[in-house]
């Protein structure tokens, strides 16, 4: 189930963001707003618009979403991947976006605040820093 709505997802995704959809998506109003004088401005006329917009505003906000979802996993393994292969990184920070969005935050005033005092010095974690980190599992 998950599969193919990963699938369906990624390819309706692609598809809304093609400009061909922008076109589509004008043209269709554009067509609507013609034929007003057609159904004297209706409130029939006017739910057709209503309607299919937020229909397919509903819709796109879940695709959107799983879209953001599977970007945002492979983003951090990538980042997670490169925190393990450069030698110097702090490999602690694996894992970091599981952290609350206080405790994010937290870390990265400390770190911002740990590299306006040391700029350019070793990589030795700030014993507030490696409290947070051990803490996050907690």
């Amino acid at each position: 189930m998950r599969r193919t709505f990963g699938r369906i997802a990624s390819w309706a995704a692609s598809a809304m963001g093609h400009p061909a959809a922008f076109i589509g998506a004008t043209v269709a109003c554009l067509v609507w707003a013609i034929s007003g004088p057609l159904f004297h401005y209706s409130d029939t006329w006017q739910l057709v618009i209503n309607t299919a917009t937020t229909v397919l505003t509903f819709l796109a906000v879940f695709l959107i979403q799983n879209s953001q979802n599977r970007d945002g996993a492979a983003i951090q393994a990538k980042l997670d991947e490169i925190l393990i292969a450069v030698r110097k990184a702090r490999s602690e920070f694996v894992g970091i976006e599981h952290l609350s969005d206080e405790e994010v935050e937290a870390l990265r005033a400390d770190l911002e605040e740990e590299a306006r005092q040391n700029p350019g010095s070793s990589r030795a974690i700030s014993p507030k820093l490696k409290k947070l980190l051990q803490n996050r599992s907690q």
